[in-house]
């Protein structure tokens, strides 16, 4: 396999006020690889956007301060970069589709020229070099009559037609790596598929790595080959996509399958995780899921448990999986650059 062209080690980002202190992302680690895609999942809350938006070193500080692990990209750390060295990589070599295209887009420039502005900055392009590629990427994103449409505001455009300028504007400097934020929310069934199928194109198209970050289980098993399940801010699980369907290791990743519509299997009512995710700004006393969990042991609620890797480069964070354990690990053991 290829070298990783993103690396994550041990993240831990944490929001710190007066009154408490958040553990937003609690010791996330992955590889990714170029071409692949990794799905980043878990219920709303679980530290999913607050990972990628740490990545691009895109969240307010304060109150947002990484304070421990590395980010590598092509081998150098984004979080020992100045500003200026950021800059040139954010929306360059990393490109990001946020959530919301509606309030991601400014609403007083042509979509045009938000695309052309990325290019004429991280490429030295003229403007009108810059506004023929601004064409060209709305006609690759199936955006009609592009050379018309590349003058018209955000309103003008429906919401599918919105997240295809958002990906035109990402893809404008064709970059290694996409981080693709929801990219299909709000959107109805047919317009998610085509947007699912164009990001598809697009990464063969460019070789790009993608970051895909949902709690759409549908939408993951469309477009991924390895699957990070997150809870609380950790990673519990890590899977490839495949294994992680047939054969769930973590407790609340076969809620989340169990909660899944299935034209397969009839169930007369959906599975449901009871509940609530737990309060970010306190310690936990032994695994944070048990207080959900239907397998719980006594010893879930006293002992928090470590990373089990498993067979197959898997990796569960549950005391069910002890016996399967090949390698044991405390899960920030990969934060050694802690600051």
């Amino acid at each position: 396999m290829s070298e990783p062209v993103l690396s994550v080690r041990g993240l831990r980002t944490h929001f710190i006020t007066r009154e408490r202190t958040v553990k937003a992302v609690d010791g996330v680690t992955y590889d990714l690889h170029p071409g692949k895609t990794l799905a980043v999942v878990g219920e709303s809350g679980s530290g999913k956007s607050v990972h990628a938006l740490s990545i691009l070193r895109l969240l307010p500080e304060p109150p947002a301060k990484v304070v421990g692990g590395e980010i590598l990209f092509q081998g150098r750390d984004l979080l020992k970069m100045g500003a200026e060295e950021m800059r040139a990589i954010r929306g360059n070599r990393i490109a990001m589709i946020f959530q919301e295209p509606m309030t991601s887009l400014n609403p007083v420039i042509k979509v045009g020229e938000q695309i052309a502005e990325a290019i004429v900055l991280h490429q030295g392009v003229t403007q009108e070099k810059a506004w023929a590629k601004a064409v060209d990427l709305l006609k690759k994103v199936g955006i009609p009559h592009p050379e018309e449409r590349v003058n018209d505001y955000p309103h003008q455009f429906s919401g599918g037609m919105r997240q295809r300028a958002m990906i035109a504007i990402a893809l404008s400097c064709e970059p290694d790596v996409l981080i693709a934020d929801e990219p299909t929310t709000a959107l109805d069934v047919t317009i998610q598929a085509q947007i699912l199928d164009l990001m598809k194109q697009l990464q063969r198209e460019y070789h790009m790595a993608i970051i895909l970050i949902t709690h759409n289980i549908g939408v993951v098993a469309e477009m991924a080959d390895d699957v990070v399940v997150m809870y609380a801010g950790r990673p519990v699980e890590h899977a490839p996509i495949g294994e992680l369907f047939a054969s769930p290791k973590h407790p609340y990743t076969k809620g989340l399958l169990g909660s899944v519509p299935s034209i397969y299997v009839r169930k007369e009512r959906l599975e449901a995780i009871a509940g609530q995710p737990p309060d970010l700004s306190g310690g936990f006393v032994g695994c944070p899921f048990a207080p959900r969990c239907p397998s719980v042991m006594e010893r879930c609620k006293t002992e928090d448990p470590p990373q089990f890797h498993l067979a197959g480069e898997r990796m569960s964070n549950c005391w069910l999986n002890e016996g399967e354990s090949t390698e044991r690990s405390h899960r920030h053991e990969s934060a050694g650059a802690a600051k």
